[in-house]
C-alpha cells in the first residue's frame, strides 16, 4: 500500500533544493507547501517527460548513455511500483517531481542526480500539466461524441414523436421531439469543436524553457517535443513556464459543456414530472425517497445540473488565480491542479452517465402530441394562412389574437370553429383553413433548420455523417 509519511525517527533528509539553507523547514510549512496529495496523479506524465529529457541529454552528450540507461530503467521501475500501489510518497518531498527524483537518486546514485540538468521544476510541471490536459481533451472528445451519438439514436427512435415547443416555458408551436434533441446535438457539436481547439493550444512543449530564461546547455527542445507528441515548442521561455491559458481553455469549454448538460437535465426533470408526463425514467437511472414510497426522483439529472456549478466555479478560480501574477512562474500555480482535475473528472462522469441514461428513457407520445396542439399552439399557422393570402402579417396577427381571446372566453379551440366563424374574424379565410392541424403545421416548416419531418430526418442524417467523419479523423490522429 502507498503511504504518506516523513519517514521514521531518522533526521529529515536535506531538500533537493536546500543547498543554501542551513535550518530545517517548519513542519507547518512542509504541510502547507506540499502538493503530493493531489499532484501524484501526474506521475505517468512526469516520468514520461523525464525519460524524454534523459534521452535528449544523452543524444546531445550532456550525460552519458550509461547514465541515460540507468535513469530510464530506474524511472520505469518507479512507474511500475506506483502502478502497483507499492511506492512510498513522502510529504517532505513536496510534490510528484521531487518524490520521483529523490527515489531515483536513492536507487541509482549519481546518475539520478544528473537527470535535472538543463531543466527546472517550472518547465517540468508545465510539461506534466500539458500532457495531462492533452489526454483529458482526448477523453472528453470521445465522451462528447458518445453523447451526440446517444442523442442521434434517440432522435431516430422517436422520429414520429411530436411535442410542444416552448418559449418562456409557455407552449408555443408544435415540434418534433427529434428536432428538440438535435438542438442539443448541435450544442455538443460546438463543445466538440471547442475541445478540439483547446487541445491544439495545449499541445505545445514548454520543456527546456528552464526556470524562466532558457538553459545554458545545448539541448534539443524539438527532440523532446516530438518524443512527447507535442506539435511544437513554446517560443518564449517566460511564457512557457507561466502560461496556464490552456487550463483556462479547458475550464471554459467544460463549463459551457456542463451548462448544456444542465439545460438538458432541467428539461428531463420537467418532462418526467407529474405536471408534464412527457417521459419516463428507467429504474436504473432513478432513485427513491427514504420516507415517501411513491417517489421516483430524477437524481441523475438533478446532480448533473448541480455539478455544473462546481465546473463554473473552477473556471472562475482559474481566472482569479492568474489575474495578478507577474511573470514568470509563481507558487500560486500549484493551485491550478485540483480544479483542473475536478473539472475533467466532473465533465467526464456527467457525460458518461447522461449518455447511458438517454437510451433508456421512454416518451409518452400520446400525451406529448395532445400537449403540442393545446393552448392554441396552432395560432401562428392561422396567422400565416392569412399572410400567405396577402394579408399584412400584423393585421393577421391581430385578427387571430382576437379569435384566440374569443375561444378562451367560450372554452373552445381554434380547430372547433366553423368556416363561418373564421370568416367572421377575417374575410380571407377559405374552406381549406379547416385543414389546419398538427400534421400540416409540422409539414409546413420545411425550411432548412425547420421541424418538418423530412427536414428533421435530413438534419439527423447530416449530423450523423459529421459525427462519423469526426470519429474517423480522431482515430487517424
Amino acid at each position: 500500500m502507498s503511504t504518506d509519511s516523513t519517514g521514521s525517527n531518522e533526521a529529515p533528509p536535506i531538500k533537493l533544493w536546500g543547498g543554501r539553507f542551513s535550518g530545517d523547514t517548519n513542519a507547518l510549512v512542509d504541510a502547507f507547501n506540499a502538493s503530493i496529495d493531489f499532484d501524484r496523479r501526474l506521475y505517468r506524465e512526469d516520468i514520461a517527460g523525464s525519460i524524454a529529457h534523459a534521452r535528449m541529454l544523452a543524444s546531445r552528450e550532456i550525460i552519458s548513455t550509461e547514465d541515460r540507461d540507468a535513469i530510464v530503467a530506474g524511472l520505469e521501475a518507479i512507474r511500475d511500483e506506483i502502478d502497483a500501489d507499492e511506492f512510498e510518497f513522502r510529504i517532505d518531498r513536496e510534490d510528484i517531481h521531487l518524490n520521483i527524483e529523490a527515489a531515483l537518486i536513492e536507487r541509482i546514485g549519481d546518475a539520478g542526480r544528473r537527470l535535472h540538468t538543463g531543466r527546472s521544476r517550472n518547465d517540468q510541471v508545465a510539461t506534466d500539466t500539458r500532457l495531462f490536459a492533452r489526454a483529458a481533451c482526448d477523453q472528453i472528445l470521445i465522451e462528447l461524441r458518445q453523447m451526440r451519438s446517444a442523442l442521434l439514436e434517440l432522435a431516430e427512435r422517436e422520429a414520429e414523436t411530436v411535442m410542444p415547443g416552448y418559449t418562456h416555458l409557455q407552449r408555443a408551436q408544435p415540434i418534433l421531439l427529434a428536432h428538440h434533441l438535435l438542438a442539443y446535438e448541435a450544442m455538443f457539436a460546438r463543445d466538440t469543436e471547442r475541445f478540439a481547439q483547446a487541445r491544439a493550444r495545449v499541445n505545445v512543449s514548454p520543456l527546456g524553457a528552464g526556470a524562466l530564461a532558457g538553459v545554458t546547455y545545448p539541448i534539443d527542445r524539438e527532440m523532446t517535443a516530438e518524443e512527447l507528441g507535442f506539435e511544437g515548442i513554446a517560443t518564449n521561455s517566460l511564457d512557457a513556464v507561466s502560461d496556464r491559458d490552456f487550463a483556462v481553455d479547458i475550464h471554459s469549454a467544460a463549463a459551457l459543456a456542463m451548462v448544456h448538460l444542465s439545460r438538458l437535465s432541467e428539461e428531463i426533470i420537467l418532462w418526467v414530472s407529474a405536471e408534464f408526463r412527457f417521459a419516463n425514467l428507467d429504474d436504473a437511472f432513478a432513485t427513491g425517497s427514504s420516507i415517501m414510497p411513491q417517489k421516483k426522483n430524477a437524481d441523475v439529472a438533478e446532480l448533473t445540473r448541480g455539478k455544473s456549478a462546481r465546473v463554473i466555479g473552477n473556471l472562475m478560480q482559474s481566472l482569479a488565480l492568474l489575474k495578478s501574477q507577474p511573470l514568470a512562474y509563481n507558487k500560486d500555480n500549484q493551485e491550478d491542479k485540483e480544479p483542473l482535475f475536478d473539472t475533467v473528472d466532473t465533465l467526464l462522469i456527467s457525460l458518461r452517465v447522461m449518455s447511458a441514461m438517454l437510451p433508456t428513457m421512454t416518451f409518452n407520445a400520446r400525451d406529448t402530441a395532445e400537449a403540442a396542439v393545446a393552448d392554441f399552439a396552432l395560432a401562428t399557422d392561422y396567422a400565416d394562412y392569412l399572410a400567405k393570402r396577402n394579408v399584412p402579417f400584423r393585421e393577421a396577427h391581430e385578427a387571430i389574437g382576437a379569435l384566440v381571446a374569443r375561444c378562451e372566453a367560450e372554452g373552445r379551440t381554434l380547430e372547433e370553429l366553423s368556416l363561418e366563424e373564421l370568416q367572421a374574424a377575417h374575410s380571407a379565410f377559405e374552406a381549406d383553413a379547416l385543414d389546419i392541424n398538427l400534421e400540416s403545421a409540422l409539414a409546413a416548416r420545411d425550411v432548412p433548420g425547420g421541424t418538418a419531418p423530412a427536414t428533421v430526418a435530413a438534419a439527423r442524417e447530416a449530423a450523423l455523417a459529421r459525427l462519423t467523419a469526426e470519429g474517423s479523423e480522431g482515430s487517424e490522429a
